[in-house]
């Protein structure tokens, strides 16, 4: 099914604007650049709000190719702009640059040995997510993009983001925090486009979907309240981990048994729990956390005021008290429908009918959603796993892994999208 869509878009979509310009030589001169960049942002990540080497490499980058650079954008970020020969409209490309406080495994003579202090622990720093290939890709686009002004017919704006991952406590950053300083204007813009590598899909191939791609995500905090007694004489005080406990599986049934699975998914994880100090003592408080995913603002609606009415009546049923506070983290990364229609031709253009395909929802996040809130965007994910392999690790793991020979895709594909975009 996903083969006959592809094809038949090959067919009826590619008629819509003209055939892009040819590029094959600045592709082939960019790629061992991107490989090059790449490796060396793996073996020095930063995380969230910290991306100074990151960001410097970045704007020195794109000032060597004559694009005009603000640095500093949310903190961290750089915004390139390249203005073609022609007038037009205005296109966003989007790349995140934060790593993670993972520390990696791989045997790798580029692997990341750095460290640092996160909340208040020592950690080991990896781009274990791929970020640092988001980067590296983008920075190829740009060079060839500055290499090709007269064939823009309009504006691009390099969009280098930093805090994908989250800013850390008690700061702001991400995309919602470009939004605020107002990344999407002078120049306004019209659409943007991002995408994702990933460790598990083959490269060479490329996956999307219309509508809602990936899952608003939200975190809650329930604090339970109990009474402290004895561990031998629970009779003489209120449990908050057992309340807890029961909490807990209170709001599984919010999705197994409240939820039309049918129409989207949904998610509630607890990730942790914090009580007590000794074996033998039953706590007087315990804190939860966790998050919420949804792919439907009305199932989200639904499920935020079922956790609010139950965990207070759940903890009170068992003589206890507890509060809830949830917070959103990320919106719906929802792919504009139009949009999609219009340049799905082009992926299949540049990687092969054959080697696109159609994904369902994923219950990730992605603050790319907040770009899309204000301007229509297409996201997509882009192969990273060599082919034929037997063994691929999860994103976020220490052995989380991507094959380099994926990454000149990536370069095509959004190279081609821009200019397919702006000569429609």
């Amino acid at each position: 099914m996903q083969k006959l869509i592809a094809l038949a878009l090959l067919l009826f979509g590619t008629s819509i604007w003209a055939q892009g310009p040819s590029l094959e030589k600045d592709f082939s001169d960019v790629e061992s650049k991107v490989i090059e960049w790449r490796r060396d942002i793996h073996q020095n990540p930063e995380l969230s709000n910290r991306e100074f080497k990151t960001a410097e490499k970045i704007a020195k980058h794109l000032k060597s190719l004559g694009i005009e650079v603000q640095t500093g954008v949310a903190k961290t970020g750089v915004v390139g702009i390249l203005k073609g020969n022609q007038p037009g409209k205005v296109v966003a490309l989007r790349a995140d640059i934060d790593a993670l406080p993972v520390t990696e495994r791989n045997d790798l003579p580029y692997k990341s040995t750095v460290k640092t202090t996160f909340l208040g622990k020592e950690v080991g720093v990896m781009h274990a997510c791929g970020h640092d290939t988001h980067t590296a890709i983008l920075m190829g686009v740009a060079e060839v993009l500055s290499k090709n002004k007269d064939k823009i017919k309009g504006t691009v704006k390099f969009i280098f983001q930093p805090a994908e991952e989250g800013a850390p406590p008690g700061e702001e950053g991400g995309a919602l925090l470009m939004v605020k300083e107002g990344v999407l204007s002078n120049p306004d813009v019209d659409a943007i486009f991002g995408l994702h590598i990933n460790s598990q899909t083959p490269v060479g191939t490329v996956k999307y979907k219309p509508g809602g791609a990936m899952a608003a995500a939200q975190r809650f905090v329930i604090n339970v309240k109990g009474k402290q007694t004895h561990g031998s004489q629970p009779w003489g005080g209120v449990d908050p981990i057992l309340i807890s406990a029961k909490i807990i599986d209170g709001l599984q049934t919010i999705i197994s048994r409240e939820s039309e699975l049918t129409n989207e998914a949904a998610v509630i994880s607890v990730g942790k729990i914090t009580s007590g100090v000794r074996f033998n003592i039953i706590p007087e408080s315990a804190e939860m956390i966790g998050t919420i995913r949804t792919l439907d603002y009305d199932m989200q609606k639904h499920i935020n005021k079922r956790m609010e009415e139950m965990v207070p009546a759940i903890a009170k049923a068992y003589g206890g008290d507890a509060t809830i506070d949830i917070k959103s983290s990320t919106a719906i990364t929802f792919n504009d429908l139009d949009l999609t229609e219009k340049m799905a031709p082009t992926l299949i253009r540049v990687a092969g009918t054959e080697n696109v395909s159609i994904h369902k929802a994923i219950t990730g996040a992605e603050d790319f959603s907040y770009f899309q809130e204000k301007v229509p965007g297409f996201y997509f994910f882009l192969g990273g796993m060599t082919p034929g392999n037997t063994e691929s690790f999860p994103h976020h793991t220490p052995d989380f892994k991507i094959d380099d020979s994926g990454l000149l895709l990536g370069v095509k594909t959004m190279t081609q999208l821009t200019l397919d975009y702006l000569n429609m």
